[in-house]
């Protein structure tokens, strides 16, 4: 009897069941779609990295402790704890103090882990509309956030201290946002519809046809404006009138004439003083 149960405990696990549909439809679809010359080009999931920060249980160790065990829940593998690497007094933060915890999933675990957050966590969020597909980095790299830790099965809610938050970053192999998404959303990432990568922005279209037409309508109404005030008061926006050319010669000539004449009354006066002085300087010697 032992014998015969000993081999079925020794059986390997299942494969995962998205990795089995990716190798067998969804590669071949990006292959198409995006021209690659070789199957190693397409994209595929690399790592998939948990951060959850401890907050207050930097300095309770039985909070710590509770949210290690939460993680480790959740992603299946016992996560790290992450330290502070230098102090700050505002944050009451010293070098060395426990600051977050963090899991890297691989391979196996990797695709298990995200097989349960598509099917089974993500629909358990409340009032949820699709998620952001602007949350690439511009690298072919997802990161989302959690702000409740219920929603996944393995957490129990009502023996959890407190609700935590965590955050998914979802490292592709994809070059560019529009291969990283094409790959999630074949596997079945439930995204919005508004503003995915490499499709036009409808609601952004329409909103700058709006704004070039509220600023065409306020330049014709400000034209408007000015052409009724040059109606209703044509002096003042009535252009001056230049001075004929003989008009302007006539008066540069008796300028320059005036000025002549003062200046030559001005010599008379200066020879009438010098006369002056030497009569002075003779009657003197």
């Amino acid at each position: 009897m032992e014998s015969a149960t000993a081999p079925q405990a020794q059986q390997a696990a299942p494969p995962p069941r998205l990795r089995e549909a990716y190798n067998a439809e969804l590669r071949g679809q990006l292959i198409e779609r995006f021209g690659y010359t070789s199957p190693m080009q397409a994209p595929t999931l690399d790592k998939i990295v948990l951060n959850m920060g401890v907050g207050e249980a930097k300095q309770n160790t039985q909070m710590l402790e509770a949210a290690t065990e939460q993680l480790a829940l959740i992603s299946g593998q016992a996560p790290s704890v992450r330290k502070a690497k230098k102090s700050v007094a505002s944050f009451k933060v010293r070098e060395g103090m426990p600051v977050g915890l963090a899991v890297t999933l691989r391979r196996a675990r990797m695709w298990e882990f995200f097989d349960r957050l598509i099917s089974i966590s993500i629909p358990r969020i409340r009032d949820f509309r699709g998620l952001n597909p602007r949350s690439f980095d511009g690298r072919g790299n997802y990161s989302m956030g959690v702000r409740e830790q219920i929603i996944f099965p393995e957490i129990d809610y009502d023996s959890i201290d407190e609700v935590r938050g965590l955050d998914v970053i979802i490292v592709t192999t994809g070059a560019t946002d529009v291969e990283a998404f094409a790959l999630l959303d074949g596997l079945g990432m439930p995204f919005a519809a508004d503003g995915r990568p490499g499709e036009v922005d409808k609601a952004a279209e329409e909103e700058e046809e709006r704004r070039k037409e509220e600023a065409r309508q306020r330049a014709e109404a400000e034209e408007a404006a000015l052409e009724q005030l040059k109606e209703e008061n044509p002096d003042a926006y009535a252009k001056p009138e230049k001075p004929e050319e003989g008009e302007e010669g006539e008066d540069g000539e008796g300028s320059d004439g005036g000025e002549g004449g003062d200046s030559g009354g001005q010599a008379k006066k200066d020879d009438a003083a010098g006369g002056q002085d030497s009569d002075d300087s003779k009657g003197g010697s």
